[in-house]
């Protein structure tokens, strides 16, 4: 029977990016680690995967596979699977109701990359308000064109709506309160007032953020609740000349309803990182217009983000195998029946 000390095994496929979490995993002298790539043979592949206990995946649908996704299917043909973790704070890539239904942890870095998400968020606003795309392709094409014409706003004083404050919406919070000194409002249906307001904003429901707000941003996880919930409503909704920020996920803000309010004026101006194809085709209705700052889901990537998110995924990933609980597990569910299936495998129970 296997010990605590061995027979502990993860797999990862290759993605390209550096550091990740198996170059980190790669010190644990404890654990053997599988990189696989997608592209190798199928049945090296599974052979491997169906005799590990922990799948390293990344957050990003369009870079796996469907074969390859953590569902059900997958799960069934990997029996001894205890968990799975995700590269950054998204988990589009899991099924985490068929994960919980067979005891296998969901955990995620939420955090890891908050610093870099909120701080693109913000300086897409900025961007966004001074006109500073429209000035720069002016300056290098044309000459004649009056300063005037690119007049902006100020962000003080004026309102900003946060849809989600949690590890990226309170540092949003906090760099336009204290930093810009707006109003900062958050819609999130999972924390109280207080805790609201310990995060930097005032709390409001929905339908008081959209009507109040002079920029929209977006902070919540993609899930049956919010895929499509910004919509031709809740645009029209809003003020004319408002504008919208999302650096969550493709899919909670309609993008085809989104370029109708550009289009009619409604919406001054957009910042969109995230996408429902990503990358989207060159044909984006989105993506034909100035004052759309379009950038390739790389809010989160930067050296230092990169970084954190290789080690705290190792962390959690070797704490798991150790038999620790998880300090980002999404599906607290799961818990007894993979204690058990934990004891069963390692022959000790976790988090003993």
């Amino acid at each position: 029977m296997p010990t605590r000390e061995t027979g502990k095994t993860v797999f990862w496929f290759e993605d390209g990016k550096r550091p990740n979490v198996a170059d980190s995993l790669g010190k644990e002298k404890d654990i053997t680690l599988h990189r696989l790539a997608f592209s190798g043979p199928k049945a090296d592949n599974w052979g491997a995967m169906s005799a590990s206990h922990v799948y390293c995946i990344t957050s990003t649908r369009q870079e796996v596979p469907g074969e390859y996704q953590c569902n059900a299917a997958l799960i069934a043909r990997c029996p001894d699977l205890l968990a799975v973790s995700t590269s950054g704070a998204g988990y589009d890539t899991v099924d985490v109701a068929a994960c919980t239904a067979a005891g296998v942890l969901v955990v995620n870095q939420a955090g890891g990359n908050a610093d870099a998400v909120a701080e693109h968020t913000v300086a897409m606003m900025l961007a966004l308000t001074k006109n500073i795309p429209q000035t720069d392709r002016s300056l290098r094409t044309v000459r004649g064109v009056a300063r005037e014409t690119f007049k902006g706003w100020n962000a003080k004083g004026r309102t900003v709506g946060l849809v989600g404050i949690g590890e990226v919406g309170s540092r949003v919070a906090r760099i336009c309160g204290q930093g810009l000194q707006m109003r900062v409002l958050a819609c999130d249906p999972y924390l109280t007032a207080g805790q609201v307001k310990a995060r930097g904003a005032t709390q409001v429901d929905l339908t008081t953020l959209l009507a109040e707000s002079r920029f929209l941003s977006i902070h919540c996880p993609l899930n049956d609740e919010t895929r499509g919930m910004i919509g031709s409503r809740e645009l029209s909704a809003m003020q004319a000349g408002s504008y919208v920020i999302t650096t969550a996920r493709g899919g909670i803000v309609d993008e085809s309803t989104l370029a109708a309010a550009l289009r009619s004026g409604h919406v001054a101006g957009a910042g969109v990182d995230v996408w429902i194809e990503e990358p989207p085709p060159l044909s984006h209705p989105l993506l034909a217009f100035d004052n759309v700052i379009a950038t390739y889901h790389t809010a989160g990537v930067t050296h230092d983000s990169r970084h954190n998110m290789a080690d705290w995924n190792a962390e959690q990933v070797a704490g798991i195998l150790r038999g620790k609980r998880p300090p980002r597990l999404i599906n607290p569910d799961a818990w007894e029946l993979y204690a058990q299936r934990f004891e069963r495998i390692f022959g000790f129970r976790a988090g003993s």
